[in-house]
């Protein structure tokens, strides 16, 4: 039996791109930055404010929680949410060391 190819990566970059895929998604860009625009937890519907179903928003928010940026309940039409301020900075660090890496070379194509 062959292996994943998760398993031909290390757990930094298996851990990266599991961050950035579960944000990779307008939606969730727009959950989070409405999140952080009340600067308090959320106990309403998203509904109005992204246009979407709410069963597409649930989704969205399952992911967001799933790699912790988001923490709280979430339940059918009954949410109450807010950013984890860890896994926030723990992302961000993630980022910062990967952007953070020389990029120039002396030649290119």
């Amino acid at each position: 039996m062959g292996i994943t190819k998760t398993e031909i990566f290390n757990e930094q970059q298996n851990k990266l791109a599991m961050m950035l895929k579960a944000m990779a998604h307008p939606a969730r860009i727009a959950i989070l930055q409405h999140i952080i625009k009340q600067r308090a937890c959320i106990c309403n519907d998203l509904v109005q404010e992204l246009g979407l179903a709410q069963a597409t928003i649930s989704q969205h928010l399952r992911e967001l929680k799933n790699i912790g940026i988001i923490k709280g309940s979430i339940e059918g039409t009954s949410v109450c949410y807010c950013i984890d301020g860890q896994v926030w900075r723990a992302i961000q660090r993630e980022l910062d060391l990967f952007f953070s890496q020389d990029v120039a070379v002396e030649k290119c194509c």
